[in-house]
């Protein structure tokens, strides 16, 4: 049960039970009307606490048109929905936009993203590219490069030391402190960590390609299977 809602009807049941003791007490009150009064009182507290801020459709009417097809994976702020969609929010317009493109022309591989790219054509990239860029995503303490000198953790040391030896570089030398991204480098901080894990295996087969010099596709390959699994968690946890 939603906690605001679970707290209101408890709420109203104190008012009602405190109402019922301060009437019972008066000898010149009705059964009939105590009765009425009671089942009123709490019947208007309990339908109040279960109307939400806004509707299932005014919150539609907020959506541009050519995005409304994107919420029932990405959700409405961009938030994601689990393994149906990654996060969108934090994510920017120009690496959006990007994506889209990569779909549409097969430099990206997913049967559904693929179909769902086709229905957003010129002006309308950018319009819910724009869209979902703006939506929030909660402040996180960053870490730069730098701040800490040893680490133990696999994950944390390739985001922020990669590995020379392999010519790996460091993800947040791209990514950002903490990987909150940066234009056409995107977001990893509080990635859905199944489809950041799927990503990185997608630039390792070489299923998925679109970036400059393929750098991602040459650093996915050094990764082992060990060190994607600790990336992925690592990231998936800045949030």
């Amino acid at each position: 049960m939603n906690k605001n809602l679970w707290f209101s009807k408890v709420h109203s049941w104190r008012f009602t039970n405190k109402v019922t003791s301060q009437w019972a007490q008066s000898a010149n009150f009705s059964v009939s009307r105590f009765w009425a009064a009671l089942i009123g009182s709490t019947l208007s507290l309990s339908v109040s606490a279960s109307i939400p801020e806004a509707s299932p459709k005014e919150l539609l009417e907020t959506v541009p048109a050519a995005a409304q097809v994107c919420l029932s994976c990405h959700g409405v702020n961009g938030e994601g929905l689990g393994v149906a969609g990654p996060r969108l929010a934090g994510l920017s317009s120009e690496y959006m936009a990007q994506q889209l493109s990569h779909f549409q022309s097969g430099k990206r591989q997913n049967p559904t993203m693929m179909a769902m790219a086709m229905t957003v054509q010129g002006d309308t990239i950018k319009l819910v590219s724009d869209f979902f860029a703006a939506k929030p995503v909660a402040a996180i303490s960053l870490q730069y490069r730098g701040d800490k000198v040893v680490i133990s953790d696999i994950g944390e040391k390739l985001a922020f030391q990669g590995d020379w030896e392999r010519e790996i570089p460091a993800c947040t030398s791209c990514h950002g402190p903490s990987g909150i991204g940066a234009g056409q480098f995107p977001r990893l901080a509080g990635q859905e960590p199944t489809y950041f894990k799927n990503q990185l295996l997608a630039w390792q087969k070489g299923t998925r390609t679109g970036d400059v010099d393929n750098m991602m596709g040459n650093i996915a390959k050094k990764l082992t299977a060990a060190e994607i699994d600790a990336l992925t968690q690592y990231f998936s946890a800045q949030k």
